[in-house]
Order: structure tokens, then C-alpha cells, then sequence
């Protein structure tokens, strides 16, 4: 029997570029023949928008690019434009950007376990009706995302789009007083990490692994956020400054979002990828938790990203409470910056995956040209993929709605700004 079918997902809103799309597929004899992740909304243009404006402007700019993980927008920046001035930061900096990263950690992964991933795997559709039945569930979800933007909040003057961050510090201290509250907050949250650990390691997932490729930094002395090298499982090991010569952005016809390859493969970056790169970073309990539930690492499975963000969460809560321990507020929040011309690179890890971000200022400080590389357009190429393989093995002969869920779940667990749309995922199929 010959089988066509085509199968379309209808993401209506959401901020970036790769927040509005749709998934094609024509299958025949039980094969998939082609697949398209369309992404279609218009590009943003944000390098050429920063073209000509001043150094001090970026971090603002671009934490406008996203909303849920702006922090990791500023800190790429940052990093690139102090590289680029020579400017070093010193240790006080270094660890409460740490905090600052963990906040936003902590709120992302907070949102997409429990409000985008956890109705498909618990057979809802979507968050109202899972509160229904869990309701301590969703509340411990929003209590986690809450403490994340608060966090955020200490340093960024607001939990969206924040503005305390600038080049060489940020522009003010937090009081001892304010800190001393949220580490009250951030000891008080074990209880809930937790038992958001054991529901992920207990939670069933399917069977689908594949062979892929991980791609993140690493960092000498723990668990990556930023600075360190880009690694992959592939025996790649480089600087951020190396990044262009290995990997390679192309435009495809179905997308305005870039695609992106590393030596001519699709790869992932995301919280599966630095677990599978990192787990000998994480604390010894932590990793011992994780091996005691069963997990092997590294993990082939691509639905074991939300095990990772549970245990991501785990990690940050600690990191952050450890860090703001023996908190003083210093004299001053940063460095003095004296403009120059240079070029410079800055790579972190965003909540869903590495960030790259190239800046090359004049002597004034004003960007002449700047190139960031969200995580969203690196993975585009390995959804495809993981599309593929994910419904083929559950055979296209399954029910239109067996197929959509899938489908969901695939993209969702990738990116918590897709996700959220694909819950209105629309399947039309057409069989000849």
C-alpha cells in the first residue's frame, strides 16, 4: 500500500524567530521522505540593528532578543566586548554573574518542566487542566520559576529583559539585606528540588535513542555557564574565537531561521548535551542521585533533557547558595571601561544551550559589526533529525493524534519557546 502524508504544526506566537513555525512531512511505504521544520517568522535583524551603536548599549539591546533567557543574551555580550577592550573583571563580578545565570537556569527550566513538558508526559494538553489533577505539581513549578526571576531580579533590576548588567560589572550591588533574604529562599527551595528530581528520574519516556552529536563548553573548574571551551563528544576541544571555522551556518528554504552544522552534522546543544559533557563536573551527591535512579550518562535518549534540566535546577539552587554564602557588597559593582577598538568572542550556556556572540568595536567603543549564534538555530538541524528517527520507529501507521503528540514532545524537548506554541500543534493528513 502507498501512503502519503503530510503533517503541519501551527506555532502562532511567540517572541523570536523560531517562535513561529510548522512541521511537513510526506511519508510513504512506512518511510519518511521529507521533513521540514518551517520556521517563517520574519527575521529580527538584530546584528545589523546594533551596528554603530555604543558598547554600553548592548547588554540592554540584547537582552531584548528574548524574554525567557535574556540573561544569557547579556552575558555572551559582555563577555565578547570585555575580551574585545581587554578588560578584565574581577572575582566579585565573576561569581554573582554565576548567581545571576543560576536565576535564570533556575526560572527557564522551572517553566518548561512543569508548564510545557510535563502535560504531554503525564496525557494532558495543557497546563489548566494538569493543575487540575497536580496541583502541588504546578504550584512547586511556579514557586521554582518564581525564586529563578527573583534571583534575576537581585541583579537585573527586573526579571525581564533586565538592566543591571553592563560591560566590565553591573551597575549596582545588591544590599547585604536583600541577598540574605533570597538565600533564606534558596535554602528553603531543597525541599522542592528535590522531589522535582525524583518525579523526573521516576517519570516514564520513551525508548529513543540515537546517535548525535553534543556540543558545550566546558570549564576547568565546574559545571559549565560561561567562559571555558567548546567541546563536543566528537573530540572537538576549542576556543570561542575558533567557533566559525567549525561550525557552519546555512540558510534552508523552508526556514528564516539559520541552521547550523559542526563539520558537516547536525548536533545538540541544550541541557541533555552539557549533562553529557559535564556530569563529572556536577557535585558528587548530585551525580551519585542520578546514577543511584538509573541514569547512564552520556545519555542517548533525547527526551532525558528534562532529567537534565531537573537536575540543572538542583545544581543552581546549591551554586547560588553557595555562591551568595559569604555575600559583602563591595565598593564598587564593576570595572571602569575605557573605550577602544578590538575584536572580540563570548560564548555561555543559555538555558537551552550554547550561545555565541562575536562583536567588533571601533575606537570609540561603537559595534562595527556584531554575530550572535542562539542555541534555537544549532539545534534546528538535530529536531529535523530527531523527527525523523523519533516517528519512524513509532511507525507512521499510528493515529494521526498519536503522531502530532509526538511530534510536540520531540520539538518541546528541545525548546521551551517552540514548545510553548506547539501545544496547538493542527495535524491535516492526506494519505494517496
Amino acid at each position: 500500500m502507498t501512503e502519503r502524508r503530510e503533517i503541519r504544526i501551527e506555532v502562532p506566537v511567540l517572541a523570536r524567530v523560531e517562535g513561529e513555525g510548522a512541521l511537513s512531512i510526506e511519508a510513504r511505504d512506512g518511510r519518511i521522505e521529507r521533513l521540514e521544520l518551517r520556521i517563517y517568522e520574519p527575521p529580527r535583524l538584530f546584528e545589523k540593528l546594533l551596528e554603530g551603536r555604543g558598547y554600553d548599549e548592548v547588554p540592554d539591546a540584547v537582552a531584548r532578543i528574548c524574554g525567557i533567557c535574556p540573561v544569557a543574551y547579556q552575558m555572551s555580550a559582555v563577555a565578547a566586548l570585555e575580551q574585545a577592550m581587554g578588560i578584565e573583571i574581577d572575582d566579585w563580578v565573576s561569581r554573582m554573574r554565576r548567581v545571576f545565570y543560576c536565576g535564570e537556569w533556575i526560572q527557564s527550566h522551572a517553566l518548561h518542566i512543569h508548564l510545557l513538558a510535563a502535560p504531554d508526559f503525564l496525557g494532558y494538553g495543557n497546563v489548566v487542566e494538569l493543575a487540575q489533577a497536580y496541583p502541588e505539581l504546578v504550584r512547586r513549578g511556579l514557586r521554582l520559576q518564581a525564586l529563578g526571576n527573583d534571583l534575576i531580579r537581585l541583579f537585573g533590576g527586573r526579571s525581564v529583559h533586565p538592566v543591571g548588567a553592563r560591560v566590565g560589572g553591573f551597575h549596582r550591588a545588591p544590599s547585604p539585606a536583600a541577598v540574605a533574604e533570597l538565600r533564606l529562599r534558596l535554602d528553603a527551595a531543597c525541599a522542592d528540588t528535590d522531589a522535582l528530581l525524583d518525579w523526573a528520574l521516576a517519570l516514564p519516556v520513551p525508548d529513543a535513542d540515537q546517535d548525535f552529536v553534543s556540543v558545550a563548553l566546558r570549564h576547568p573548574h565546574g559545571y559549565p555557564m560561561a567562559g571555558g571551551r567548546i567541546v563536543s563528544d566528537r573530540r572537538l576541544d576549542i576556543g570561542a574565537e575558533a567557533f566559525e571555522a567549525h561550525f557552519h551556518e546555512l540558510q534552508v528554504p523552508h526556514s528564516t531561521a539559520l541552521h547550523a552544522l559542526h563539520h558537516g552534522e547536525p548536533y545538540m546543544v541544550g541541557p541533555l548535551a552539557r549533562l553529557n559533557l559535564n556530569h563529572d563536573r556536577l557535585p558528587a551527591a548530585l551525580r551519585d542521585r542520578l546514577h543511584a535512579a538509573g541514569l547512564r550518562l552520556p545519555s542517548r535518549n533525547p527526551f532525558h533533557s528534562l532529567i537534565a534540566r531537573a537536575a540543572e535546577i538542583t545544581f543552581a539552587i546549591g551554586e547560588a547558595a553557595r555562591l551568595l554564602a559569604d555575600y559583602v557588597e563591595p565598593a564598587s559593582a564593576g570595572t571602569v571601561v575605557a573605550p577602544r577598538a578590538g575584536l572580540g568572542f563570548g560564548a555561555t550556556e543559555a538555558p537551552r544551550g550554547l550561545l555565541w556572540h562575536r562583536y567588533e568595536l571601533d575606537d570609540m567603543g561603537h559595534v562595527r559589526s556584531a554575530r550572535i549564534v542562539p542555541p534555537t538555530s544549532q539545534n534546528q538541524a538535530r529536531i529535523e533529525a530527531d523527527l525523523r528517527q523519533s516517528l519512524e520507529r513509532l511507525g507512521l501507521e499510528q493515529p494521526d493524534e498519536v503522531l502530532r503528540l509526538r511530534g510536540e514532545q520531540v520539538i518541546r524537548s528541545y525548546d521551551p519557546c517552540i514548545s510553548c506554541a506547539t501545544h496547538f500543534l493542527r495535524l491535516d493528513m492526506r494519505r494517496a
